[in-house]
């Protein structure tokens, strides 16, 4: 059993590799970006959510079978851990019921700033980073805090490619939002 949740394990960190190369590469290079994708038909769209469904079936299998392997073995974890669950789940469902599914997974679909857009221009995000932190306090698991923080990582890092690409798609309307809403908090 031990060898199964190692090895995938090493899956998980492989794929979250390749992720934050892609979206440092987007940033670095975002004439030929990866995230976000030119059309939801093209590799990039493809390619970049195949490897985020994948670490999430793997977040999914460690969850199951390394459950509570670590130092944390009180049930007090839950004290701090369920509440950044909850609050990053409602935070991250707010900002894709606003801003829609399109707009989402990469694809223009109109610019929003209302909703949970308003005090951040990145909710998903944050809500993605309070629920996996929560997720790893809970459990209790050394291989989900390292794909975790690898995971966040990818959360930093995927706006500053987003903001380029929001720029050319919205011009002055997103630059005046920028300067007015902060990335995270």
């Amino acid at each position: 059993m031990s060898e199964l949740i190692l090895t995938l394990f090493l899956m998980d960190v492989f794929i979250l590799l390749i992720l934050l190369f892609g979206t440092s590469w987007s940033v670095v290079v975002p004439d030929k970006r990866v995230w976000p994708p030119p059309e939801k038909s093209s590799w990039q769209y493809r390619v970049s959510w195949i490897l985020f469904y994948m670490v999430f079936v793997i977040n999914f299998i460690l969850i199951i079978f390394d459950w509570n392997s670590w130092l944390f073995n009180s049930n007090l974890r839950w004290i701090p851990g369920a509440p950044l669950i909850i609050l990053g789940s409602l935070l991250l469902f707010w900002g894709i019921n606003t801003l829609g599914t399109k707009n989402t997974s990469g694809i223009k679909d109109g610019f929003i700033s209302m909703g949970p857009y308003r005090f951040t221009r990145n909710p998903q995000y944050v809500g993605d980073m309070l629920f996996f932190v929560g997720l790893s306090i809970v459990s209790n698991s050394l291989y989900l805090w390292i794909a975790h923080l690898l995971l966040i990582l990818v959360f930093v890092i995927t706006p500053l490619a987003e903001e380029t690409w929001l720029e050319e798609e919205y011009g002055e309307g997103y630059l005046v939002y920028k300067k007015a809403t902060s990335r995270f908090l």
